[in-house]
Parts: structure tokens; sequence; C-alpha cells
């Protein structure tokens, strides 16, 4: 059996403590050695105030797992990069579409890994939509992606920020399940609603077609209470899809046919591990590209101001 591999993770926030620590704690194909954050810290291990700091340090790292905003990802992974530490990139794994292909090619130059974990699309019942979508015609698809930003993203003004994403901070995850079941597609038109008081969106309707006519529309929303709804549809020849829960479950006309519960932290990480022992990367800028068309061709609509 391999040795574990010498990971540090950078950016000590709430998705580290909800998923990315519990999932490398669990995950014999690592160790985890030290942090690297501007406030947080990780009990038990080396800890450091940047990444720099870290990797000069701790020079026996082999990898990072970069999870600070998007806005500042590029110039920590690019650090990474030309140390020669294989990368994991959060999602969205960086502010452009083009800072992202720089970080490709810089991997490829120094011979190490780099992975963009798309979480979202190792939820348990979206192979099963994929496989189900592969023997059906589709007619047409829709993609309804509404949740509260008080719950999920309480205080975090770096969202609302340039760069940020706004609501596209989750919905480029049913954007990445969808660029993975459904066929090629692209943006026709977009409305986004920009609250007056903030510079990224709450809520964005966009239509898409594909190469063949198919149409697919996305409603995004980030002021839904109560339940939550992470769901994509699909009319077809044999039946209407379901895929709810945010990948968890897959119905056709009605009848639920897979259902899990979710481990899509644990799944990243294996991958992770199979590219840098393969010596690979893993790099799909599908669901960041859909993210920068909306935002090109999006309309803006102000609407009311909103506070947390």
């Amino acid at each position: 059996m391999s040795q574990p591999i010498k990971i540090g993770i950078v950016g000590v926030g709430k998705i580290v403590r909800d998923q990315h620590l519990p999932a490398l704690a669990k995950d014999q194909d690592y160790r985890l050695i030290a942090a690297a954050s501007r406030h947080g810290k990780v009990d038990d291990i080396a800890n450091f105030p940047d990444i720099e700091a870290m990797l000069g340090a701790v020079p026996e790292l082999e990898a990072v797992s970069l999870c600070m905003p998007p806005q500042f990802r590029y110039d920590a992974a690019r650090t990474a990069l030309m140390a020669k530490k294989h990368v994991f990139l959060e999602k969205p794994p960086g502010a452009t579409v083009s800072e992202v292909e720089d970080l490709k090619t810089l991997a490829a130059q120094n011979g190490v890994s780099l992975f963009a974990s798309w979480h979202s699309r190792y939820a348990p019942a979206v192979e099963a939509a994929r496989a189900f979508l592969d023997t059906a015609k589709i007619r047409s698809a829709a993609i309804n992606w509404k949740e509260d930003v008080r719950r999920w993203h309480p205080n975090q003004e770096w969202i609302w920020a340039p760069g940020g994403f706004g609501v596209f901070d989750p919905g480029i995850n049913a954007l990445s399940i969808a660029t993975h079941i459904l066929p090629a597609m692209f943006i026709t038109s977009a409305v986004l609603d920009f609250p007056e008081n903030r510079a990224s969106p709450v809520a964005a309707r966009v239509t898409f077609r594909t190469s063949n006519g198919m149409p697919v529309t996305m409603d995004l929303d980030w002021l839904q209470t109560g339940p939550q709804s992470w769901d994509i549809l699909a009319d077809t020849d044999k039946g209407a899809m379901v895929l709810s829960g945010g990948g968890s479950k897959l119905a056709i006309d009605g009848k639920v046919i897979h259902e899990e519960p979710e481990a899509e932290y644990p799944m990243l990480y294996k991958r992770f591990a199979e590219i840098v022992r393969a010596g690979t990367s893993d790099v799909d800028l599908a669901p960041l590209q859909h993210v920068a068309d909306a935002f090109m061709l999006g309309k803006r609509n102000v609407v009311e101001a909103f506070f947390d």
C-alpha cells in the first residue's frame, strides 16, 4: 500500500470544518500535517498565517487543498504549483476561466496534479441519472436551485463582492451536475437580479439550448425559506426524470430508483488521490464557463437591498 499523501489545507473556514476535515480524518490515503489561514486554525497540526509560510516551514508537504474564496485562489495555487505540490481546488476553481487555464498549464509544466473539485458531481444519484439519460431521448430539461443564503452563508461578505459569484456560488453546483449528465449546451439569454446594495446577484433566470435545439432552463434563487430545492428535471421518451436533493435521489415517473446518503467530499479526496498517483490532472471548466457566459450575456435587473 502506498504511503499516505502529506497534505496541507489553506483557508480554514466553514466548508473546511464541515466537510474537508471530517473527510481527511477518515481517509487513509492522506496525512494532514499543516494548515494556513488568516483567522482559523486546525488542532494538533502546525498552523501558519499563509501558504508561503507553510510551504517554507513544511517542505515535506506533497499536496495542498485550497479552500479560500475564489478571488484569492490563483496566487496561492500558483505558489503551490511552482513549489511542485499537487493542488486540490475547492469549487469554483477560480474567479475567471483564464486564470484556471493558466493553472492547468503550470501544473503540466511542473509535473504535478491539479484537481477542480466539483463536489456535486459526486452526489450519490448523479451517475445513475447520467446512465438513464444516456439511454433516453431528452426533449427538454430544467434546473431549479433555490436555497436560503442566510442559512448557508451567514455573514459571508466575500460571496457578494465582485468575483464572489453571488447566487451562482450554489448555482455552479447545479451546473457541475448538468454539464455531466446533459448534452453540451450554451446560454442564449439570462436575467440576473442584483440587490441595489450588492455587487453580485441574488437570483437568476437562464436559458440554454443544445446544438440540436433542445431547451434547458435554469432558475436560481437565494431567498427561498423553508424546504430547499436542488432539482434537475428532464422530459424524456422513457419518462419524466427528477434528480433531487442536490443529486442524492433519482426518480423516474415518480418512482425512486436510486437514493443513498451523501458522501461527496470523501469521494472527492478519493479522486484526488487517484490522479496524484496516476500523475494526471482533472480540470473541467464547463461549469465555470457557463457562469462567465451568464454574466456576459445577462441583463442586469436591480432589486431591493439585501441585508443579513
